[in-house]
C-alpha cells in the first residue's frame, strides 16, 4: 500500500523523507502536513486530490500539498516512482516564490514542464533516498538545500499557461468521469469555505443525506463532516502561516461558523491552538 507506514524504520511522519515505491490502490484518502514530491521513472498514476482526478506521468517532477486529502485510485502497469516529503514548516521557511507557494496552498498539483530534466531528477531522487538512510545529520541538511534549489528551478520553469494545463488534467464534478463519492469530495473541495451541510452535499449529487453519509464513510473511511473539517483546518493552516489575518476572521473565512468550533477542531487536528501554530510557523518579513 502506498500510504506511509509508521511501522517502517525509515518513516518519519513530519521529517524529510525519500522512498522508492511500487503503487497499489489506496483504500481511503491519506493526508499529512507535508509537501509531497513525486518522480515517476515509469508508468502513470491517477490521484483523487481534493475532489479532482489528477493524472501524473513518468519523467516529470510533480508536487502537491499533502494536507489536502489524496488517494491513488488507478495506475499503469510497471509503475515505479519516488516519493519525497518536506515538512510544511520547513517548506515555508524556504520562502519560495509565490508562483510556487500559492497554487500549492490552493490544492493544485505542479509539474515540471521541461521533459529534458527526467534523468537528472531521477538521479537526484536516488541520491536523496540514499542520503536520508544515512544517520549523519549533515546529509539531511544537504538534501534539504538540494530540494529547495530544485523547487526554485521549478518556479522559474513554470510557464504562465500552467494553470490552464493543470485544469485540463482535472476531471471535475461538471465535466463527468466521477462516481458519486468522488463527486461529494469534489463538492466539498470546491465549497468548504461556505456554510455547507450534509443535506446540501447530498442534494448536489442527487443522493439522500443518510445514504450519502454511509456511502462516503464506506469508501473513504471517514465521515463527510470530518472530511469537510479537514479541508477547513488545512485552509486555516495556510492562512495562519502566510498572512496576518485576525484569527477570528480567519476562522470564518475558512468555513467555520464559530470561533469555539474552529479552536476545538484546530487543536484536535494539529495538537496546538491556532495562535501557537502561527507563532511556530509564521514567517517574518
Amino acid at each position: 500500500m502506498v500510504q506511509f507506514d509508521p511501522n517502517r524504520p525509515d518513516f518519519s511522519p513530519y521529517g524529510l523523507t525519500c522512498v522508492r515505491w511500487n503503487p497499489s490502490p489506496m483504500r481511503r484518502p491519506d493526508h499529512h502536513n507535508e509537501i509531497e514530491l513525486n518522480m515517476l521513472g515509469s508508468g502513470w498514476l491517477t490521484y483523487l486530490l481534493g475532489g479532482r482526478k489528477v493524472r501524473i506521468g513518468a519523467g516529470h517532477l510533480s508536487i502537491f500539498w499533502a494536507a489536502i486529502p489524496h488517494q491513488i485510485i488507478d495506475f499503469g502497469a510497471e509503475t515505479e516512482y519516488f516519493v519525497a516529503t518536506i515538512p510544511f514548516a520547513s517548506f515555508l521557511q524556504c520562502r519560495l516564490p509565490e508562483n510556487l507557494v500559492r497554487p500549492l496552498l490552493r490544492g493544485e498539483v505542479l509539474s515540471e514542464p521541461e521533459p529534458g530534466r527526467a534523468q537528472s531528477d531521477a538521479e537526484l531522487f536516488a541520491r536523496w533516498s540514499q542520503d536520508l538512510h544515512e544517520p549523519r545529520e549533515s546529509l539531511r541538511g544537504i538534501v534539504m538545500l538540494e530540494m529547495e534549489a530544485r523547487l526554485r528551478r521549478l518556479s522559474v520553469a513554470m510557464p504562465s499557461a500552467h494553470s490552464r494545463k493543470a485544469r485540463s488534467r482535472h476531471l471535475t464534478l461538471h465535466t463527468g468521469g466521477l462516481n458519486k463519492v468522488e463527486q461529494m469530495a469534489c463538492v466539498i473541495a470546491q465549497r468548504y469555505t461556505e456554510p455547507l451541510t450534509v443535506t446540501e452535499i447530498g442534494r448536489a449529487v442527487r443522493l439522500h443525506p443518510n445514504y450519502a453519509m454511509n456511502l462516503f464513510k464506506k469508501a473513504f473511511g471517514t465521515t463527510l463532516i470530518d472530511y469537510l473539517t479537514h479541508h477547513r483546518v488545512s485552509h486555516a493552516q495556510g492562512l495562519l502561516a502566510t498572512t496576518d489575518q485576525k484569527i477570528v476572521e480567519l476562522a470564518f473565512s475558512s468555513g467555520f461558523n464559530s470561533i469555539s468550533r474552529f479552536n476545538e477542531a484546530f487543536r484536535r487536528a494539529c495538537g496546538c491552538s491556532p495562535r501557537e501554530y502561527r507563532r511556530q510557523h509564521r514567517l517574518e518579513d
